[in-house]
């Protein structure tokens, strides 16, 4: 990795974008990789600069020809202020009209996709389908499956999780029961077609490069398959169910960060672990003692982000609550959630009732899978206090 940061400019109305995003050098050509993703790459110019240039020199540089190409990605890990805080209320952006199978409901939804531009892409799982929902939107739009539970190419059965491969605009799904990875045109598509075989999977994300990290439930490990591999190479677990620290046990969801440090999240030993590219065992980064609902503890831990500082964002779904583990902690803290009797579940704004997929836009805002609610809550960002 260069010292160097890398700016992103919008052209069309001369102003940087996020200036303070830092992007990944790939050695291997003259590329890099925008953190955050931008819409319109012909309205876009990408610039190398030094820690120590001043905004204004920085500016000045724009008006050369870009050196280097832009390849917008998923993003790979949220810049958040370290004290940053949430509105406790969530507000409803999809679902929440109890359960059903009409275009503004849920059934048992899992994990999700927040895009730039604020559009969410939900598992929608006991439907059987991925449903899109814009910004502001009183429902959604079917975006794969939507035929009936089932293992033929139009459909889906209970799919677990969904991303977005930008660079072949496409939706790729955890289609969890049918034992198979799926991609799925992002737009107008009515079949999707099978990448991975033979595999339980329950979360995935993909890094700069385009590969993609699968974690498998039944074998207790996850797998990287880089683009045109169906069989992957192991990057975290794979010595069988075990709470060792060269083991994984019942690994739900996976984070990858801008070193390929796989982060995954265990039902079994309620920890979330990070394996270091190429590491042989990882290090727990958040829980890891025993099942609890005590801040050094986790309840079946499902959604994983991790920021710009390594600080590790779960959803504790056996505690109904959002924790926070900085870098290096011990124990975290709750950020949302967590209230109401009981082990905290509800169904009002400020509770949730078995939190699932976890997401961050661009802005900071939380995003929330409320799957015994049916529904998805956005946490407004609000305070760097």
């Amino acid at each position: 990795m260069t010292n160097d940061i890398f700016a992103i400019m919008d052209i069309s109305n001369k102003e940087l974008v996020n200036i303070k995003n830092k992007v990944g050098f790939k050695n291997n050509g003259e590329s890099f990789t925008i953190k955050a993703g931008v819409q319109d790459l012909s309205k876009v110019r990408c610039v190398q600069f030094k820690r120590s240039d001043t905004l204004n020199s920085i500016k000045s540089i724009f008006t050369h020809t870009p050196k280097f190409s832009c390849v917008p990605v998923s993003l790979l890990s949220a810049d958040i202020h370290p004290n940053a805080r949430w509105q406790q209320n969530g507000i409803t952006v999809a679902g929440g009209n109890r359960q059903g199978n009409g275009i503004n409901q849920l059934s048992d939804p899992w994990g999700l996709y927040v895009d730039n531009d604020q559009t969410i892409y939900v598992a929608d799982t006991s439907n059987h389908r991925i449903v899109e929902w814009k910004q502001g939107a009183t429902s959604g739009q079917v975006v794969a499956g939507g035929n009936g539970q089932g293992s033929g190419d139009h459909q889906l059965y209970n799919p677990e999780d969904v991303i977005i491969d930008k660079e072949r605009d496409s939706l790729i799904i955890c289609d969890t029961s049918n034992g198979r990875v799926v991609r799925w045109p992002r737009r107008n598509g009515t079949s999707g077609e099978t990448i991975i075989s033979n595999i339980y999977c329950l979360g995935l994300t993909m890094d700069e490069n385009g590969s993609l990290y699968v974690t498998d439930f039944g074998k207790h490990e996850v797998r990287r398959y880089r683009r045109g591999e169906s069989q992957g190479t192991v990057v975290a677990g794979g010595n069988g169910s075990g709470n060792r620290l060269d083991q994984l046990s019942d690994p739900s969801y996976v984070f990858v960060d801008r070193d390929h440090s796989v982060y995954v999240s265990e039902w079994n030993n309620h920890r979330v672990m990070k394996w270091m590219e190429g590491a042989k065992q990882g290090i727990v980064v958040a829980g890891g003692q025993e099942q609890g609902n005590d801040l050094t503890q986790l309840s079946y831990p499902e959604g994983v982000v991790v920021d710009q500082l390594g600080t590790v964002y779960v959803a504790d779904r056996g505690n109904n609550r959002i924790m926070r583990w900085p870098k290096g902690a011990t124990q975290g803290s709750v950020i949302v959630g967590g209230n109401g009797s009981g082990n905290g579940s509800g169904e009002q704004s400020n509770q949730l009732n078995v939190p699932i997929g976890l997401s961050f836009d661009r802005h900071g805002n939380l995003y929330v899978v409320d799957r015994g609610n049916h529904r998805v809550q956005k946490f407004n960002i609000y305070s760097y206090a």
